[in-house]
């Protein structure tokens, strides 16, 4: 899977559990929490929803790693990777 494509699944998944947030307006290093005032209720949808999708397990300790756009992709990039 692409860089693109795996931030295309994240944005559908943002969206999807925020519907009130355009991923258009999201920009690569948005905070889930601080930028985009989801609540941590929000962030496990979200790491389901992308575990779901992609396959990655996203333990409670690397959420950190997913709390951006960018962050994300390579996370996930990396994860699905072997790397």
């Amino acid at each position: 899977m692409t860089p693109a494509e795996i931030r295309t699944i994240y944005l559908e998944e943002l969206t999807r559990v925020a519907p009130d947030i355009d991923a258009a307006s999201v920009g690569d290093h948005d905070h889930l929490q601080d930028d985009l005032e989801l609540d941590s209720m929000d962030i496990l949808n979200i790491v389901t929803a992308l575990h779901e999708r992609t396959g990655v397990n996203i333990p409670e300790v690397d959420y950190p790693r997913i709390a951006t756009v960018a962050l994300a992709v390579d996370y996930l990039a990396a994860a699905m990777s072997g790397a």
